[in-house]
């Protein structure tokens, strides 16, 4: 089954999330010299108009990147850079957004002459708007592949440093088990890569299971970063959004610990959001 379109819901607040994390670990790998490898087992198309049909059925980002602004937020003044930096000049000036960067634009965005990238699609048109979107980067290779697979032939790096997002859609629920399975068995063949699992809140019994696989595996420093709009619920729909991350940046945990009671405030619903910022597994 691939009937999930991450364009339906890109610039939610679930983005927000992920994508903070990601630009954060990536400004750390960048302030070293070496090279390092980033690695996403579930691209997407890696740039979504927020103009579009699938964008404005939802409109989900309008209670995402669309309540957060420089001014409010200029801790965030990096992501922010970000985002603009995949939107034309007349709109970046105006602080308006027709484009919302997927991770591999983000990822695009600090990859220096040195690094490298290697992105997993497996849906035709996403894997297709993906090459395209991808096309000027000489140091990214794209794949329409099962990502869990070609994670697992790309261990360990060449460059020994290395990102890796697993972020599948979860409409498949089976999905649960091959992302927490594919984690672990990466860690396995590459211990000292930063590793990080996304993870939606629609059954809260799931992400314990998840958690619980974690601890068991017996890997060390993991934390989890969860920003939660409304309480957990049987209902249909995502109330909560977040990751694990193995083998964590020192600066971090900090940043994060600071961030999310500021964009709980502001996303959640009624100023009443979440958040978990803790540490699931120590040295």
């Amino acid at each position: 089954m691939l009937s999930y379109r991450h364009s339906f819901h890109a610039g939610n607040f679930a983005d927000v999330i992920k994508h903070l994390v990601l630009v954060e670990i990536l400004e750390y790998l960048t302030q070293k010299d070496n090279p390092f490898e980033y690695i996403d087992t579930h691209a997407g198309g890696g740039l979504f108009n927020l103009g579009s049909a699938d964008a404005q059925k939802l409109q989900e980002h309008v209670s995402g990147i669309g309540k957060l602004s420089p001014k409010a937020f200029p801790e965030l003044s990096r992501y922010f850079d970000v985002v603009k930096a995949c939107n034309p000049p007349g709109a970046r000036e105006a602080d308006k957004l027709n484009f919302y960067p997927g991770s591999p634009s983000i990822a695009a965005y600090f990859l220096r002459t040195q690094d490298r990238a290697w992105l997993h699609e497996l849906h035709p048109q996403d894997h297709k708007k993906l090459v395209k979107t991808m096309a000027k980067y000489k140091k990214i290779r794209v794949s329409c592949a099962d990502g869990f697979k070609g994670l697992q032939a790309l261990l360990p790096p060449v460059s020994r440093r290395s990102l890796v997002l697993i972020d599948p859609s979860y409409e498949i629920k089976s999905e649960y088990e091959q992302a927490i399975y594919a984690m672990i068995k990466a860690y396995k063949k590459f211990a000292t890569g930063i590793y990080v699992l996304w993870y939606p809140v629609v059954e809260r019994s799931r992400i314990d299971m998840l958690e619980k696989k974690l601890v068991q595996s017996g890997i060390k420093k993991i934390q989890r970063f969860e920003l939660g709009i409304s309480p957990d619920s049987d209902e249909r729909g995502m109330t909560a959004s977040g990751v694990f991350v193995i083998n964590s940046p020192w600066t971090l945990f900090d940043r994060m610990s600071s961030l999310l009671p500021k964009l709980a405030k502001a996303l959640g619903d009624g100023g009443e959001g979440s958040f978990k910022c803790d540490v699931i597994s120590g040295e």
